[in-house]
């Protein structure tokens, strides 16, 4: 080869070198800015400041570059400035794998939600009604295997004249119909005022998707010392759903468990739509278990067997399904609510007593 082109090719070589070592202190220095930002509050992104780098840069630019290719370029290096600042800040939250590498494996009532352990079956109607209905419920689900029972004792409802749940007497009868059966009672809570009775009557307390960014309720949910389920708000962006659950764990609650419920699109087929890349991405970017509520996303029965697969296999850690002995007569949800022969078959179709992928070796849901 001309030895002409092998000095400049060495130059070229020399020259990469130290772009790279000033491209390396550029970034310590950025990241330096980045986390006294952090420190003071401050956005890491200001477009003044970026536009003031660029236009010093076009008016030093002698060429060959042209001054849109001047811009292109840094505007790259700009770029992954800003992602080591975000990376950075991804390590002091608590909810990160960046703090937090291990799955985290909630327990309720003695059963594991997360990590290795098969994925859970929470079940039960949308509201507490009567005892008679829950007492039916709790029966049947318990019979097949069930350990988690949900039911709603405070009712968020749309329509205020609709049935609003039986509140304190709701949770009376959930904690002991839970116990006559040898269930864990999951339920609602809305009020930061109703915290209180609620983590004294049930086993595990959920945070509902109109709640979600209720900070004053999920700092009071913090404190209850109480496992803690946090549905994904109808239309919240995955960030948004996770600094939620940063709140319980700044709170010191370590006991949170998400749950995707489906968000509200233009999809008129179904209730809301089920996002399955919202259940992989929580898993890779949280340590926290999550939940599929394959009630709520779909709001048809026939779709139960279809999402639950879906949920399964992105990676969900168990699902929400409401049961009630007569879905015509409830009295909230009745269309989307399914009864015990419709479950017996859900049960076979998802093989729930069957067992599961190699990294979950256990049966899905009683030991056995």
């Amino acid at each position: 080869m001309d030895q002409r082109i092998t000095r400049l090719r060495d130059r070229i070589d020399e020259i990469n070198l130290d772009l790279l070592a000033r491209l390396s202190e550029r970034a310590e220095v950025a990241e330096a800015i980045g986390r006294l930002q952090t420190e003071l509050g401050l956005s890491h992104y200001d477009p003044m400041r970026e536009q003031a780098m660029l236009e010093v840069l076009v008016a030093a630019n002698r060429g060959p570059f042209t001054d849109a290719v001047v811009k292109s370029l840094f505007k790259q290096v700009f770029q992954a400035s800003m992602q080591l600042e975000q990376e950075q800040d991804k390590s002091r939250y608590l909810t990160s794998r960046h703090s937090h590498v291990a799955d985290t494996v909630v327990y309720v009532d003695g059963v594991p939600i997360g990590g290795d352990h098969p994925p859970v079956l929470i079940a039960g109607p949308c509201a507490i009604e009567s005892r008679e209905q829950l007492d039916a419920v709790a029966a049947f689900v318990a019979s097949r295997g069930v350990r988690l029972l949900r039911g709603g004792a405070f009712k968020p409802r749309t329509d205020p004249y609709s049935f609003q749940g039986l509140g304190l007497a709701g949770l009376q009868l959930g904690r002991s119909v839970c116990d006559a059966h040898g269930l864990a009672f999951v339920t609602e809570v809305m009020d930061a005022a109703d915290v209180g009775a609620c983590a004294e009557h049930a086993d595990m307390l959920q945070v509902g998707a109109r709640n979600m960014q209720n900070f004053t309720l999920l700092r009071a949910v913090s404190r209850a010392g109480r496992p803690v389920i946090l549905k994904r708000g109808l239309s919240a962006t995955i960030e948004e759903w996770v600094m939620a659950a940063e709140y319980l764990l700044a709170g010191g609650n370590t006991q949170v468990v998400l749950c995707e419920r489906g968000i509200r699109t233009f999809e008129r087929f179904t209730r809301n739509t089920l996002d399955v890349s919202a259940v992989a991405l929580a898993k890779l970017e949280t340590h926290l278990p999550v939940l599929v509520d394959v009630t709520h996303s779909g709001g048809r029965p026939d779709l139960l067997v279809p999402l639950t697969k879906a949920g399964l296999a992105v990676g969900a850690d168990g699902v929400m399904i409401e049961v009630h002995p007569n879905p015509a007569v409830a009295l909230s949800d009745n269309k989307q609510q399914i009864d015990f022969e419709t479950f017996d078959r859900y049960l076979e179709a998802t093989m729930y007593h069957g067992r599961l992928s190699p990294g979950r070796t256990e049966l899905y849901g009683a030991e056995g």
